[in-house]
């Protein structure tokens, strides 16, 4: 179970998130949580393969090309892509400090491969409904 206490200190002592699934169309769940996240303060480095210029902002193709760890990982992929994600950051020099699948995103087998490295896990959850639940916004 996630208490509200952990929620608010992983958004207070967490301040780089890579999103990966990054994209900038207007409507879409990932625009409005990416610029949510954005008009917080957090830094955020969009991750695409495709997309180049997600929010204004260098977008990577991979993590393995983000310039720095980021805190937190924000996957906005179907669960079966959950998994392959995982194991690409097992295969990085670095952990985030949380794995975070988005509202209706879940996968068992990438919770336990990151819970395993000491990786805080948290899946089917919005991070804009919760940081704004949590912080009364």
């Amino acid at each position: 179970m996630l208490f509200d206490t952990q929620l608010k200190q992983i958004f207070a002592e967490n301040s780089v998130i890579a999103i990966v699934g990054a994209k900038d169309k207007a409507g879409s769940p990932v625009e409005h949580v990416g610029r949510y996240l954005i008009e917080q303060g957090y830094e955020i480095l969009p991750v695409h393969p495709v997309r180049k210029d997600v929010w204004g902002l260098t977008t990577y193709n991979s993590l393995q090309d983000l310039p720095k760890a980021p805190d937190i990982v924000c996957l906005f992929r179907t669960p079966e892509a959950c998994l392959e994600h995982a194991k690409e950051i097992l295969a990085l020099p670095w952990r985030p400090k949380v794995f975070w699948m988005q509202l209706g995103i879940s996968s068992r087998e990438a919770g336990e491969l990151m819970a395993k490295e000491g990786v805080f896990v948290v899946e089917d959850a919005c991070m804009e409904v919760e940081h704004k639940r949590v912080f009364g916004k």
